[in-house]
């Protein structure tokens, strides 16, 4: 049985969540993209698994039900028998691995699925008593990969599904659904999946958009470099400009470069960074109160602008 429950998008940062496990279905046919790699598909960069990988980082066990492939991050693997025997075998398979009370279900095609919501997923699991809290979609319509669930009802839900079919090779998701309790929140942009190459496309387009593209590339090179820090862009950006301004403009790519580097040999953590770039910021303001507040450019001997550009 069902039952909707008012859940706000919400602006405000969710509570941490209750510890959980994770389990990413990665080994679809694609039949759509015609039979593409799906999970490796990139967008901003990044392989759609390890976007996905990223969004759940802080799970106890993240286990993905697909053949083993490179990912950003470690994590246990396992697969359906037989392979291809759809998602409710495949959830199934993944189920095996984890230990947690709490088990988030995603695929593996969510360009846009982040951390925070995961976090509203769990709270509204908690907070509602039901057996499931999952997304829906722009046109209202239930997203059960893209959930947090209860495992002991998932583990109770799918033994009665093999009781009763013999096994779950075949069965849809939504016999394993339609006998649990489901609270639902709404949130149409981490519910957007990668079926077809238009949603490739536009997914690819979206992340170059002005309010995002900053925060999507951070994010990306922190993957590249394995980086898990957490930093005020507004501070390092604000770094720049200053240097830019009161030294030169090559001092503010070299500026930041230095404040990580002082911070690495710290503590490392945000705070390390902050303090590093509060004391360079005021070194490149007495930089240029000695030059009579106007910085010049190394290279041409003039006034440099006021920007980081």
């Amino acid at each position: 049985m069902t039952d909707t429950a008012p859940a706000a998008p919400g602006t405000r940062t969710p509570r941490a969540p209750a510890p959980y496990d994770a389990v990413v279905l990665a080994g679809g046919a694609a039949r759509r993209l015609g039979g593409a790699d799906k999970p490796g598909l990139r967008v901003g960069g990044r392989a759609l698994l390890d976007r996905v990988l990223g969004a759940c980082a802080d799970a106890g066990t993240t286990v993905v039900v697909a053949a083993p492939r490179p990912t950003v991050r470690p994590v246990r693997w396992a697969r359906e028998e037989p392979p291809g025997g759809g998602p409710v075998a495949a959830l199934e398979a993944g189920l095996r691995l984890t230990t947690a009370a709490h088990t988030v279900v995603l695929s593996a095609d969510l360009p846009f699925l982040g951390r925070p919501t995961l976090w509203r997923l769990l709270s509204a699991l908690q907070d509602t008593g039901a057996d499931g809290a999952l997304l829906t979609d722009a046109d209202g319509r239930d997203q059960p990969l893209v959930a947090a669930y209860r495992t002991a009802a998932l583990r109770r839900e799918l033994g009665a599904l093999a009781a009763t079919h013999g096994g779950l090779t075949g069965l849809p998701l939504r016999r394993l659904t339609g006998a649990l309790r489901l609270t639902r929140v709404p949130d149409a942009l981490a519910s957007f999946d990668c079926d077809t190459w238009d949603d490739i496309a536009t997914a690819r387009a979206r992340i170059r958009e002005h309010g995002s593209v900053l925060d999507e590339w951070i994010s990306a090179v922190k993957d590249e470099l394995g980086i898990e820090l957490d930093v005020d862009t507004g501070v390092l950006l604000d770094l720049a400009r200053d240097a830019a301004h009161g030294v030169a403009r090559p001092a503010a790519p070299l500026t930041t470069f230095l404040v990580g580097y002082a911070a690495a040999q710290g503590k490392g953590g945000p705070e390390a960074v902050a303090e590093a770039a509060r004391r360079a910021a005021a070194l490149a303001l007495r930089w240029e109160e000695e030059n009579g507040g106007g910085g010049t450019d190394a290279r041409s001997g003039g006034p440099s602008a006021p920007d980081a550009g």
